[in-house]
């Protein structure tokens, strides 16, 4: 389908939309589980929360003197790496 570029094709096309919508009768089959739903959401605020909790460890080991090779090799990347992900978060 091409996508609309007057207003009268514009008018048409959501003409069209409003009839599909109204015309559309759901299945079992386009049913979702809301469960799945909030467990993704979970993972994504908890993947959020260790990103968070990285990034305030790595700004306090630096401020102790810590070197990025070391602070790289507990993140399982290199030294360069990690100062290029985390480095705003306390020194340019």
């Amino acid at each position: 389908m091409k996508m609309p570029r007057t207003v009268q094709e514009i008018l048409e096309h959501a003409d069209e939309l409003a009839r599909r919508f109204e015309n559309y009768e759901p299945s079992a089959g386009n049913e979702r589980d809301p469960g799945a739903f909030a467990e993704l959401r979970q993972a994504v605020q908890s993947r959020s929360d260790a990103e968070r909790s990285i990034s305030d460890a790595v700004t306090r080991a630096r401020s102790s003197g810590y070197s990025w090779a070391f602070i790289g090799s507990l993140l399982g990347t290199s030294g360069e790496a990690a100062r290029q992900r985390y480095r705003h978060t306390q020194d340019a």
